[in-house]
């Protein structure tokens, strides 16, 4: 192993140009320590994930195995030094290495000890990354959805979760406290918010042997019922165990930089005034993680889709500016997870290079750390090839050491002149409409089963957020009656399309333009052949502003208190109203609904197709 400083000229020379840190003869072996937050993540520049590597879970066959086991689940190579080098040479200086340490831990029988094979191998691991001058980053990740135990009615469930995460970092706060300051500890991935209600284990296969030691354990495997202020609450407490808990371990881990999971990794949910950072004893050596996926059906799918408009410019730049609020109390920001997805053909979406300046730039403005999700998408870990050289040399043109002898005002203003620049080189639009800006228009929300293919999926109407290739048919909606949406996948690289994901009819401005109104479903058909559908639809909205009929929700497994219908009660409505693989396989859907009044306009006898309602 190197020295235990690790810290190049280049970092060093960016440290005093960006932050004013100490000069090299000042920091006699204790620079990083001498640092604040804001200033350690100057140093972290770049970074990159290690993905679906150690986070691989197969806990559930076993705890016993190799630990490379494990590690290669997912289907990732084993991970070798030349890797962690191909990285450092690829422009990154910090990585992320998820972990989920209960695949060998025996939890279950009361057992928290981490098998010492694996904190070995992920050590292993670690200390090449900080042999190649990196920062490096190790946390427990999702991890087979155990943290669900903490939202558990039962209150010895919680306590295991409470008593296993307490035990797993005092373990591996141990095993590493001889590393020095470029090792980071995080305290979760996403799970600490909504996902504390999960199903501990869902979608894993449990045998019969395993479910018997659950059910001797007194974990319930169901989902949590904690509201949204007791999430926030726990995912605080949590936290502060966090903390709490690799501080009393001593040593190097008194002052180490830790990293704080933002509620749900999401820029707004974190900058809720729910969310509070812990307190700690070290001074000025917290970090906030988020992750930036947005919009995740051209970030988080291989869909073919494009981006780069005004709205999606725009969109960035203000969520990056909310979230500047947690540096400016002088936190660390640290994006954990950002990624455009390239294509399933491994190729870079239109307008991925524009979407990595300026987000990169939007890094350098508010001193974030963009660190890469990375799983073989991008590079090919064993023969060291990126998909594309322009990609590969933008990280290298952002290493810390291509901006060796830059001042941090020059980094600033050169990435707000690009962002001025990309922002007005935008079109307004990829699609173009005679809709009217201001008009009700009803559209279908999509996602395929295998999220390949989507249309405008969320509340905000948003036809440039598609697959390259459908071609759909939205329509203005000006009151009372009759309308038709469809989509056209025949055009896409399958010419097809095969079950969904999610789907939903949208009504943009429904709610404020037609307030109580309904949308009664007349018929849903594929390639022309008519979809049953199983129960009655109901109409609701999320955001008080756009109306929703949910066709397939996954995610809604009862009817909400806001539904409603033209009748005014929601008995026999479904929550979901088609069955995704009772669609099957087609190239176009088309869904024909009424637009009514609801519990509070005309009876039923006054309605007529097409007419216009008389109050």
């Amino acid at each position: 192993m190197k020295n235990a400083l690790r810290w190049t000229c280049a970092a060093l020379s960016a440290a005093m140009l960006f932050q004013g840190a100490p000069a090299l003869g000042e920091t006699e072996g204790h620079a990083l320590e001498s640092l604040t937050a804001a200033e350690f993540t100057v140093l972290m520049g770049n970074g990159v994930n290690l993905g679906n590597t150690f986070e691989g879970y197969g806990h559930v066959y076993g705890t016993d195995k190799d630990p490379q086991y494990y590690e290669t689940i997912w289907g990732q190579p084993v991970t070798t030094r030349k890797m962690i080098e191909d990285y450092k040479a690829a422009g990154f200086d910090s990585i992320r290495i998820p972990v989920a340490w209960t695949n060998m831990i025996d939890f279950e029988s009361g057992d928290y000890t981490i098998d010492p094979r694996y904190l070995e191998r992920v050590a292993e691991v670690v200390d090449w990354a900080l042999d190649e001058d990196m920062f490096v980053i190790i946390n427990d990740h999702w991890d087979g959805s155990w943290w669900g135990m903490f939202g558990a009615d039962k209150a010895s469930t919680r306590k295991i979760a409470n008593d296993l995460y307490v035990s797993m970092w005092t373990q591996i706060a141990n095993h590493f406290a001889d590393r020095d300051l470029h090792l980071i500890f995080e305290a979760a991935n996403e799970e600490l918010g909504d996902r504390l209600n999960d199903d501990p284990l869902q979608g894993c296969e449990i045998s019969p042997e395993l479910q018997a030691k659950l059910d001797a354990a007194g974990i319930e495997r169901k989902k949590g019922s904690l509201t949204k202020d007791q999430c926030y609450a726990e995912a605080n407490r949590i936290n502060q165990l966090f903390v709490d808990t690799v501080r009393a371990t001593g040593g190097n881990n008194a002052n180490r930089f830790l990293l704080i999971a933002g509620y749900n990794t999401d820029f707004t949910a974190t900058c809720d005034p729910r969310f509070k950072m812990p307190t700690d004893s070290a001074d000025s050596k917290l970090l906030l993680s988020v992750h930036y996926y947005t919009p995740w059906s051209f970030c988080g799918t291989s869909g073919e889709s494009q981006w780069g408009t005004i709205a999606n410019y725009e969109e960035m730049n203000t969520l990056c500016e909310k979230m500047s609020k947690w540096t400016k109390e002088g936190y660390g920001v640290v994006i954990g997870e950002c990624s455009a997805m390239p294509t399933s053909a491994g190729t870079l979406k239109p307008g991925a290079m524009n979407w990595f300046a300026n987000f990169w730039d939007n890094c350098d403005l508010y001193n974030f750390v963009p660190m890469l999700w990375e799983t073989g998408d991008f590079h090919n870990k064993t023969t060291g090839v990126w998909i594309d050289d322009i990609l590969l040399t933008f990280m290298q043109e952002r290493s810390n050491a291509s901006r060796a002898g830059r001042t941090e005002e020059e980094i600033r203003k050169a990435s707000e002149a690009e962002m001025a620049q990309l922002r007005s080189s935008a079109p307004e639009s990829f699609t173009y409409s005679d809709i009217p800006k201001d008009a009700a228009v009803a559209w279908i929300m999509w996602d395929s089963a295998d999220w390949s293919l989507f249309y405008s999926v969320g509340d905000t109407y948003d036809p440039d957020s598609c697959t390259t290739g459908i071609v759909a048919e939205d329509v203005q909606v000006t009151g009372w009656g009759t309308y038709t949406v469809s989509l056209d996948f025949s055009g896409t690289v399958n010419g097809q399309n095969t079950g969904t994901a999610f789907s939903a009819i949208g009504l943009r401005y429904g709610e404020v333009l037609f307030p109580g109104y309904v949308i009664d479903i007349v018929s849903v058909t594929c390639d022309g052949k008519n979809i049953p559908l199983k129960g009655r639809a109901y109409t609701t909205s999320d955001d008080d502003l756009c109306t929703r009929v949910n066709l397939f929700n996954s995610w809604v497994s009862q009817v909400p208190a806001n539904g409603r219908t033209r009748g005014g009660g929601t008995m026999g409505c479904s929550p979901t109203i088609i069955n995704s693989d009772s669609i099957g396989t087609f190239k176009k859907i088309e869904i024909t609904f009424r637009y009514v009044p609801g519990a509070l306009g005309p009876s039923e006898n006054d309605l007529r197709k097409d007419e216009t309602p008389k109050f």
